[in-house]
C-alpha cells in the first residue's frame, strides 16, 4: 500500500481507502462488514469513510459495530463522517436538515459518535455547501469540533473554490481551526473540479483530495454496457436517480474502448480507472466501495496497475474519456 499524506497535514492516508455510500445497510450487514473491513485493513487500508445520511444513520451503525468486533488499535485507522442532509426528513426540525447552522452541526458530531462508538472522528466533512448559513458560522462550529475533541481535521465535500478559500481565509483571520481536505467526485468523466476550478487552492492552502466515486457508481467497470443488472447499485431503492448516466450510450461506448485498452496492460476497467485517480499526484485518497470481498480485492490491484500507466497509455485513456467529461 502508498501512503499519502492529507494535504499540508501531517496525517497519511492509504492511496485506496473504503467508503460505505450505497453499500452498508443497503447491500451489507455487520458480517460482510467486518469480513471486507479486515480484508481492507490487511491489505493496508487505514481510511474508512462514511456519513450520517448514509442509510439514514444505519451505515455509521454497521460500521460502529463492525470496527468494536474487530478491535482495532484506534491508532491505526480513520474513520470519517459528513453533516449536511440531517436524519429528519419529516420537515419539523428545520434545524437538522439541509443545513450547516451551529445547532446542528454540534447535536450532529454527538449522534454520529454514538453510533460509530467512538470517542472522535478522524475526518469530519460539510457534506454539500448552504448558502443560508453564513461560512462564518459553519467555521467556527467545525473548528470547535476540533478543539472540543470530537475531531482531527476538518474539510468540505463538493463545495466551490470560492467558497472553500472563504472558509480557510476566515479561519486564518480568526486563529481558527482551517479545513485541511475537500471531498469531490473524480473519475475520468468527471474531472474540471478537480483539475481546474481546484487549481490554486492546492499551493495556495495546501489543501487535501479524498475522492469519492472513481468508477463512476459502476459505469466504468462496463458491467452497465447491456443495460442495469440485477443487483447492481442503479437498482437499489432509492438510487433510481443513477440510472441515466449508467446506462448512456455514449458514456458506454467509450467504455468499451476504455476497456481494450485495460486488456493491453493486463487490467480490468476498473483497475484501469482507478489507476488513473491514483496517478493524479493532488490526490491523498481515492476513495473505493465495495459490496464483496473478491471485488475489493479486485479493486486493490489497481496498486500494481499504476506503474504500466504510462504517458502514452494516459493520452490514449484521455483521448477516449475526456470529450465526455464534466
Amino acid at each position: 500500500m502508498q501512503y499519502r499524506r492529507l494535504g499540508r497535514s501531517g496525517v497519511r492516508v492509504s492511496a485506496l481507502s473504503l467508503g460505505s455510500w450505497v453499500t452498508y445497510h443497503n447491500q451489507v450487514g455487520t458480517d460482510a462488514a467486518v469480513e471486507m473491513l479486515a480484508a481492507a485493513f490487511d491489505a493496508g487500508v487505514n481510511f474508512y469513510d462514511n456519513a450520517e445520511v448514509y442509510a439514514g444513520g444505519h451505515s455509521e451503525t454497521i460500521m460502529g459495530q463492525a470496527l468494536k468486533r474487530l478491535g482495532w488499535p484506534r491508532l491505526n485507522y480513520l474513520v470519517s463522517t459528513k453533516f449536511y442532509w440531517g436524519l429528519d426528513r419529516s420537515g419539523e426540525a428545520v434545524n437538522r436538515k439541509d443545513t450547516l447552522n451551529r445547532k446542528y452541526l454540534m447535536q450532529a458530531i454527538d449522534g454520529s459518535l454514538r453510533r460509530l462508538g467512538l470517542e472522535h472522528v478522524d475526518l469530519v466533512y460539510c457534506h454539500r455547501p448552504d448558502p443560508h448559513t453564513p461560512i462564518e458560522e459553519t467555521v467556527r462550529a467545525m473548528s470547535d469540533m476540533i478543539t472540543q475533541g470530537k475531531a482531527l481535521y476538518w474539510g468540505t465535500s463538493e463545495w466551490s473554490a470560492a467558497d472553500i478559500r472563504a472558509a480557510w481565509e476566515i479561519a486564518e483571520r480568526h486563529h481558527l481551526h482551517k479545513p485541511v481536505m475537500e471531498q469531490p467526485q473524480y473519475h475520468l468523466l468527471h474531472r474540471k473540479r478537480v483539475e481546474q476550478e481546484y487549481a490554486r487552492l492546492y499551493e495556495d492552502i495546501g489543501l487535501g483530495l479524498t475522492t469519492w466515486s472513481p468508477l463512476a457508481s459502476g459505469l466504468l467497470t462496463g458491467k452497465y454496457r447491456d443495460g442495469v443488472p440485477e443487483g447492481s447499485r442503479a437498482t437499489v431503492e432509492g438510487y433510481a436517480f443513477l440510472r441515466e448516466g449508467l446506462t448512456d450510450p455514449a458514456r458506454n461506448a467509450a467504455v468499451a474502448a476504455l476497456a481494450g485498452i485495460a486488456r493491453e496492460i493486463d487490467a480490468t476497467p476498473a483497475q484501469l480507472a482507478l489507476a488513473w485517480c491514483l496517478r493524479n499526484p493532488r490526490v491523498s485518497t481515492v476513495i473505493m466501495g465495495a459490496s464483496r470481498v473478491q471485488q475489493l480485492h479486485d479493486n486493490l490491484r489497481a496498486l500494481e496497475v499504476l506503474p504500466r500507466l504510462t504517458e502514452e497509455i494516459a493520452q490514449r485513456v484521455d483521448a477516449i474519456a475526456l470529450p465526455l467529461a464534466a
